[in-house]
């Protein structure tokens, strides 16, 4: 299948072609027929399978087929995402898709000053993408009205529920006219994001490329059994010795993302962090320097990692394993993009052998232990 066997409109395919898309994804050939007959839509996707695309091109072409000036500080189509990060990604992919029509877009997110995005609000857009708390505050200072709203796209619904947005977006749809188009995107589906789903959608197609919480099959799984106290020298070792393309490391907290750069700095090794507590222009020169490759590590938490969109990572470390099983699907999920190979590997302490189990039942496999490069492991606990 190509995108013209979809139907598109001409100038959305002028501007496939510009970037180089010629196929569509999965998620893609699966979800843009059914937004395109206007139905609502939940799809089940990892971040990295083109989803983007798969809600923002139907959309464009919808847009394009009944054009209409927005009143002021209106929008015809609101997409919620959970970071700035994703919300500027997603902001982009739309002015890169639509570059050939005249349509408005504008995007709203924490971290910078409110003047200049209730400015861009002012004429009206025809695409407002948004993070939850951001869109609040201008609804709080009716900078926003959401009464002409015709589309709403809700995308990574499960980290919604990390991030505590879930009462912000119930507020928000209230304000939503409830005849409109709604599409709802998850990696995993949580019983509280069932439920929202169930509450906002219509009679939903269902789509999905992925079984949820499974890995990618090009991704190699290793866990390495050790000493909290060793954790520091043996990343320092894969690092300098075992890991040479983009690695990407998470940790569970802010403080132990920046607690890594600074260790592995004072071995040596460049790494910069991103999180939660950085400014954005921060986190965008960090993201920057990783995505040229100016600095091959990135330490990250979780929250901030949503996302990053970079190919080319070949290692995902994870110096710390995560509480909840299905974070370390999306976590390892950034690597093996684009059809590359990839390889995760875990440091997991005495303390964490819980969480690998829960890990290892959520994935349906046992996870092959690797020695320490610095042979500092500890014996395995009985389970």
């Amino acid at each position: 299948m190509s995108f013209q066997d979809l139907g598109l409109n001409p100038k959305l395919l002028k501007a496939l072609d510009a970037e180089g898309y010629t196929t569509p994804t999965p998620i893609q050939s699966q979800a843009i027929p059914l937004a395109l007959a206007g139905r609502d839509v939940q799809g089940i996707a990892q971040t990295g399978t083109g989803k983007t695309a798969a809600f923002a091109l139907p959309i464009l072409h919808r847009l394009a087929a009944n054009p209409k000036r927005p009143a002021p500080g209106c929008c015809r189509v609101l997409v919620l995402s959970p970071t700035r990060e994703l919300a500027s990604q997603i902001a982009d992919s739309f002015r890169a898709y639509g570059k050939f029509m005249d349509l408005r877009s504008t995007v709203m997110f924490g971290g910078v000053p409110k003047g200049k995005q209730a400015r861009a609000m002012q004429m009206g857009v025809d695409v407002l993408v948004a993070t939850p708390g951001r869109l609040i505050d201008h609804l709080q200072d009716r900078a926003v009205n959401l009464s002409q709203v015709e589309i709403l796209v809700l995308d990574e619904a499960d980290h919604m529920l990390d991030l505590g947005f879930i009462v912000p977006i119930r507020q928000i749809v209230k304000m939503i006219p409830t005849e409109r188009q709604t599409m709802f995107f998850s990696a995993t589906m949580p019983k509280e994001i069932g439920n929202l789903a169930s509450q906002m959608l219509k009679n939903p197609a269902h789509v999905a490329v992925t079984p949820v919480a499974t890995t990618a099959e090009r991704i190699s799984q290793h866990v390495i059994l050790l000493d909290t106290s060793h954790k520091r020298s043996v990343l320092c070792e894969l690092l300098s010795s075992v890991v040479s393309g983009r690695t990407l490391v998470f940790t569970r907290t802010k403080h132990g993302a920046d607690r890594v750069v600074k260790q592995l700095g004072e071995s040596g090794l460049a790494a910069v962090a991103i999180h939660g507590n950085k400014s954005q222009g921060q986190r965008e020169r960090a993201l920057a320097e990783f995505k040229t490759g100016r600095c091959r590590v990135l330490v990250a938490t979780d929250i901030a990692a949503r996302g990053i969109d970079v190919d080319g990572v070949s290692h995902v470390i994870n110096f710390d394993l995560p509480n909840v099983p299905e974070t370390y699907v999306h976590r390892i999920g950034r690597t093996a993009r684009a059809g590359a190979d990839g390889a995760a590997i875990s440091l997991c302490d005495g303390e964490e052998r819980a969480f690998l189990r829960d890990i290892e039942k959520v994935i349906r496999m046992k996870i092959p232990q690797l020695p320490a490069p610095t042979a500092r492991v500890a014996r395995p606990r009985a389970a």
